[in-house]
């Protein structure tokens, strides 16, 4: 199952690639994004913290792929119960599709996108409807439907969760970790399927925040989800090594206050008191979009200009700080059980412009010391 699965990630990979000069088909209209959309709304009468996590809430039939440049497929949508990065009860929403084959030996994939997104109108399960993420985001989402629609194609169950939850809690790794895993047992419970059935992960950059959080989470949070492989990719293993590479990038720096507004969705933090008067002017920008947009939106962008001058040095402002360690990959008790594929980029001797090649190689040995199965790839100029 492993070999396959990694098999398939590589050839994932190339349809990626292969997908980038056809990408650009016009969104359906007519899909009411999420913000507008009562099924994304839990309106039960019992208290949703009393319920618990991996819950389905509310389900109902929607067709992909309308109007873009995949064949249209009939899928389920799930509400369900999941926690936020402070331990409380929020609801999320996947995206399921059932193989052609049916569900003989059932076998279930959860695509973790790379929406990266403050605005909800890039949640895949919005996009995978054709729902409009604007053009700067319709790249992305084509690729996404490429990838989903081969992972139906090989016959697998996929399932294809909202991870940032309600309020877009952007790179608030363990939300997105159990949010996943949520979903998982959501669609199990849904599809009325064994805790046998075998669950893989498939993850890249953002997308890699909630495998991997899942991975190292699954063994304690969801000990009934019997995950049999992890593939992932560009992975964020340290958030505060993220920041320094990046500061002051010319095409990169505008993913910091990004993550800094995802952080203080998910921990409930007011930005305002450590921000510049810039600061507030950038984060109000990007609140409301997603990385098609913020990408490059600030080019050689600092920290320094994002706070005021007594938090510049942000990485050793105590609430901040807290946050960013409990955020480092590999720091949980416990470890993934199952086998990983991780493929870092090093475009530059340190990383692939984001993800630091050194701290993906070391979070590899980590899992390797402590028995689990890597498959670790660093790959060089990419």
């Amino acid at each position: 199952m492993y070999a396959r699965f990694v098999g398939h990630a590589l050839a994932a990979a190339a349809v990626v690639i292969s997908s980038l000069g056809s990408a650009g088909a016009s969104a359906a209209t007519g899909v009411t994004p999420p913000s507008y959309d009562p099924f994304y709304r839990y309106t039960g009468t019992t208290p949703l913290a009393r319920i618990a996590p991996g819950t389905p809430l509310r389900t109902r039939s929607v067709t992909l792929g309308v109007d873009t440049n995949q064949t249209p497929l009939p899928a389920e949508q799930i509400l369900y119960r999941t926690t936020d990065a402070t331990g409380q009860a929020v609801a999320s929403v996947t995206t399921v599709l059932l193989p052609a084959t049916g569900m003989v030996a059932p076998k279930m994939v959860a695509y973790l996108s790379f929406y990266d997104a403050l605005a909800s109108t890039c949640d895949p399960s919005y996009t995978l409807r054709g729902g409009d993420p604007g053009a700067a985001n319709k790249q992305i989402a084509d690729l996404e439907q490429g990838i989903v629609h081969t992972l139906h194609t090989d016959g697998y169950i996929v399932t294809v969760p909202d991870f940032e939850d309600e309020n877009l809690d952007y790179v608030a790794g363990t939300e997105s970790g159990m949010s996943t895993l949520d979903g998982i047992k959501a669609t199990l419970k849904t599809l009325q399927l064994g805790s046998a059935t075998p669950v893989g992960l498939m993850g890249y950059s953002g997308g890699s925040i909630a495998a991997d959080w899942a991975s190292e989470l699954a063994p304690s949070y969801a000990p009934q989800v019997n995950l049999v492989g992890v593939a992932e990719g560009g992975i964020p293993v340290d958030l505060a090594h993220n920041v320094r590479y990046i500061d002051g990038s010319p095409s990169w720096s505008d993913v910091i206050p990004a993550a800094l507004i995802g952080i203080s969705r998910g921990f409930h933090i007011d930005l305002t008191p450590y921000l510049s008067d810039f600061g507030r002017q950038v984060v109000a920008t990007e609140s409301h979009q997603c990385i098609g947009e913020f990408q490059g939106e600030y080019p050689n962008l600092t920290v320094k200009e994002l706070m005021k001058p007594q938090f510049a040095d942000l990485l050793h402002v105590p609430v901040f700080q807290r946050i960013l360690d409990e955020l480092i990959m590999g720091t949980v008790p416990g470890h993934p059980t199952g086998p990983l594929l991780m493929v870092a980029g090093n475009s530059d001797g340190t990383g692939d412009g984001v993800m630091v090649a050194k701290d993906q190689q070391q979070l590899a040995y980590e899992y390797c010391q402590q028995g689990v199965a890597v498959q670790f790839e660093e790959l060089q100029g990419l």
